[in-house]
């Protein structure tokens, strides 16, 4: 098993591809130990990279779209169009279907999500 630390945003995206490609390993095979030790490798990087814990919500939206490679759109698909927007600019506020959508696709943590945050006057 040839697995390096993680030291880069580059190395991030690359290990984030590989746990994609090996997400249905059999399990007790040497392709679901690769899976878990890549996946507790990101998780640490991520961590130290994006400490969410820090993040209000939407910086933590940002934050795993950023990571994830998501995009507005992506956003988008599971807020609505409008309201994607109005959350980046702070227009509006994240609503409980909206926290448990965000959270279920991207595992943002919910509460983190549910916490208070400034909104754009």
């Amino acid at each position: 098993m040839d697995i390096k630390p993680i030291r880069s945003d580059a190395d991030h995206r690359a290990a984030v591809d590989e746990i994609r490609a090996l997400w249905d390993a059999a399990p007790d095979s040497p392709e679901e130990d690769r899976l878990d030790i890549l996946a507790t490798l990101v998780d640490e990087y991520e961590r130290k990279r994006w400490p969410i814990d820090k993040l209000d919500p939407v910086e933590a939206i940002e934050a795993a779209m950023q990571s994830e490679g998501h995009t507005r759109a992506d956003l988008a698909a599971l807020v609505g169009q409008n309201r994607a927007t109005e959350i980046l600019s702070r227009k509006r506020a994240l609503t409980l279907p909206m926290i448990r959508a965000i959270s279920a696709a991207w595992h943002v943590p919910t509460e983190v999500l549910v916490r208070e945050y400034q909104l754009a006057n």
